[in-house]
């Protein structure tokens, strides 16, 4: 089992190097980034729902998902190992009121480990926390190219979390996650002569944050039996408002630009002097997140939920990241979705034993730029394949959605994400009936 992990890994840390830029979208450029979703493939097929928790996998957004009943397939011996690996591809095509493009991101979504220890449980992983690129030019009245913005980078998070089973229906579960990473980004100003031609010289100012810091997220699970059959789930999530440190650096160059390869050459630098105006280093205000669902099934067979996420973003702060047509409102999600698994325990039909999943979701971003709210809506699609032996399965996501909007010169993003994740699960410590 080791041996599978660790080819896991090496397989996905090669995805990650070789497509750092986690995000296409221009909205990226605004605040630390595009929030990437802090969930599996298996939430992801279902909306985003998280509320549903089971023993085969593992919930990173509720932290009383890591602690569980023993199982009865185990013969109340105890409960799994679980491991869960994930990346995803995204195709977006970009779209303004006049003109459109196609776009393309790979990127690394998560590694986790959740360890069962009696009535606690422990978990801990590493997944990204924003992801920042773009590529962008604006144009004056006469179609004249005026500026390009570039930007790369974001932010990931390392958590570690445990939950306690308090009863055979009720779970807590704290975890906390050390942010860290770097956002770059570049913009050059184009100057023409009275002729309409192109200088030799530009002006570029490059800047560069390196964020690190620490947030808590507390989380609750109530799932009682309600009748023979049917079982009811509910679930709450708070993480608090958190400061992490940024450490900035400005820099302004006069550079050259090869016209056919497009290529940047500095001619001079000046390194700005950031400590003098208070910006060498800032403090930004990561916002409170609530979020609460409810839900009912039958184990084993169907699920259906809905969930709603809240988000304070209008406490983002931080003085290196301001712009004067762009605000951060509160946002908001909803989900709603489900499964179904014709019959699990089926010993010759592979295709009954498949967890067939779906959802839709509706996002108010907290973004507002040119007075208009830019908002997100995704139908998701997936289906959970066993795979090996003791419940490990291979977890297929496909989503269509939207974001934003073309009002306001602003860019609208139709994307297509396809999501793949393993679920691979042992035991590790298992009692001897016989020396």
């Amino acid at each position: 089992m080791i041996k599978q992990f660790c080819l896991v890994f090496i397989a996905f840390l090669a995805l990650n190097v070789h497509a750092q830029q986690g995000t296409t979208s221009p909205y990226s450029f605004y605040g630390i980034g595009s929030l990437k979703f802090k969930g599996t493939a298996v939430n992801r097929s279902m909306g985003g729902l998280s509320i549903y928790n089971d023993s085969i996998h593992i919930n990173l957004r509720n932290p009383a998902s890591y602690a569980g009943n023993k199982l009865k397939s185990l013969n109340d011996q105890g409960r799994i190992i679980k491991f869960a690996v994930g990346g995803s591809n995204t195709n977006t095509t970009l779209k303004t009121s006049s003109a459109s493009d196609k776009a393309n991101s790979t990127s690394f979504d998560y590694l986790a480990l959740s360890l069962p220890m009696g009535k606690f449980g422990m978990g801990f992983g590493l997944m990204p926390f924003t992801s920042v690129g773009y590529k962008l030019e604006s144009i004056d009245n006469a179609d004249v190219l005026t500026n390009r913005y570039r930007g790369e980078g974001g932010v990931n998070k390392a958590f570690l979390g445990l939950g306690y089973q308090i009863t055979k229906d009720l779970s807590i579960g704290v975890d906390a996650s050390y942010n860290f990473g770097n956002i770059q980004n570049t913009a050059i100003e184009f100057v023409y002569d009275n002729e309409g031609n192109l200088v030799q010289f530009q002006s570029r100012e490059s800047n560069r944050s390196d964020l690190s810091g620490i947030k808590y997220n507390f989380g609750l699970s109530y799932t009682p039996m309600i009748s023979d059959k049917l079982q009811l789930t509910s679930a709450f999530t708070f993480s608090p408002r958190a400061d992490i440190t940024s450490k900035n650096e400005r820099v302004f160059a006069t550079i050259v630009i090869n016209q056919i390869t497009g290529q940047e050459f500095s001619v001079n630098e000046i390194i700005a002097d950031l400590e003098a105006d208070g910006l060498k280093k800032t403090t930004l205000t990561l916002p409170t997140k609530t979020s609460f669902g409810i839900g009912i099934g039958q184990p084993r067979q169907w699920f259906i939920g809905a969930e709603y996420t809240f988000l304070k973003t209008s406490e983002f702060s931080n003085i290196i990241f301001s712009f004067d047509n762009a605000t951060f409102v509160d946002a908001s999600t909803i989900s709603v979705g489900g499964f179904f698994i014709p019959k699990y325990n089926s010993f010759n039909k592979y295709w009954k034993k498949v967890v067939y999943r779906a959802g839709i979701r509706y996002e108010n971003t907290g973004l507002k730029i040119n007075s208009e709210t830019i908002n997100e809506f995704g139908i998701s699609f997936g289906v959970g394949l066993p795979v090996g032996r003791l419940f490990s399965n291979a977890n297929l996501g496909f989503e269509v959605g939207k974001r934003g909007t073309v009002n306001q010169n602003l860019v609208q993003e139709n994307f297509v994400n396809f999501q793949l994740s393993l679920s691979l699960n042992d035991r590790w410590f298992v009692k001897r009936k016989y020396n």
